[in-house]
């Protein structure tokens, strides 16, 4: 297995899944590297809501194989839309991917921060239907952003009286294995506000978190991806989730 070290150091992260396909090596290597993730399940542009809810439920059984904490982020599919008016016939790869890949790296760079989770990754590059630069660009630009930046590309802004780890549930679920120290179905400790709400957002410097441009494709993990989605039979899905997706892979 491929051998890494996060950023800093870090023991535990952030990480962003688009899929449990694109996850099942991401997690093994992190497990036998002695990294724990908290898994961000934020993927709104998933459509419909009937394969949104079939790829989260396949990362969720996998998620309790692994013995990880899966969070879901709230499903907000007109937000994502908005983030990518006009470049709805733009092409695999092209500039709505990066429109997208920035709405939802942006949310889960703001969720790292709640959690106080140093570092954030992401499975999106996983698959070789994805460009890694497009998606690195992405989280490099997110993590140098504040928070009114974040807002416009999100789609939502933190209430303004929040802090980072102290903020009440609304939209988020959380769900992992039973037992000490694990979370199953929760409160969650972040909650979506959109933005315009009275109060706007709480200042929120996203440079604390450390985007990780590890490419997951290397060192084994592209082989080692395609057994663990035999030996799971997992739902593997032929297009990214977007119905622009989806209708030019028809």
């Amino acid at each position: 297995m491929l051998k890494v070290e996060a950023p800093l150091g870090a023991k535990e992260i952030l990480l962003h899944a688009c899929c449990a396909p694109c996850s099942g090596a991401v997690l093994e290597c992190l497990r036998d590297n002695g990294i724990r993730p908290v898994v961000f399940f934020s993927n709104s542009n998933i459509f419909p809501k009937e394969e949104y809810d079939h790829r989260l439920a396949e990362l969720r059984r996998y998620g309790d194989v692994m013995g990880v904490e899966v969070v879901e982020d709230a499903y907000d599919h007109e937000a994502w839309l908005e983030a990518v008016r006009g470049l709805e016939r733009e092409p695999e790869r092209g500039r709505r991917c990066e429109a997208c890949f920035r709405f939802r790296l942006a949310r889960a760079a703001r969720f790292a921060e709640s959690r106080d989770l140093p570092v954030l990754a992401t499975t999106l590059a996983s698959s070789r239907w994805k460009d890694l630069d497009q998606v690195n660009a992405a989280g490099l630009a997110v993590t140098s952003l504040r928070d009114s930046q974040l807002g416009q590309i999100s789609g939502f802004a933190l209430p303004v009286d929040a802090a980072p780890g102290q903020v009440e549930c609304s939209d988020v679920r959380i769900s992992g294995p039973a037992g000490p120290g694990t979370l199953a179905e929760t409160k969650s400790e972040w909650a979506l506000r959109p933005q315009g709400v009275a109060g706007g957002g709480a200042p929120f410097n996203a440079s604390s978190v450390t985007f990780w441009s590890q490419n997951w494709r290397k060192g084994g993990l592209q082989p080692r991806r395609n057994e663990i989605i035999r030996e799971q039979c997992f739902y593997n899905q032929t297009w990214c989730g977007c119905e622009f997706s989806r209708n030019q892979n028809l």
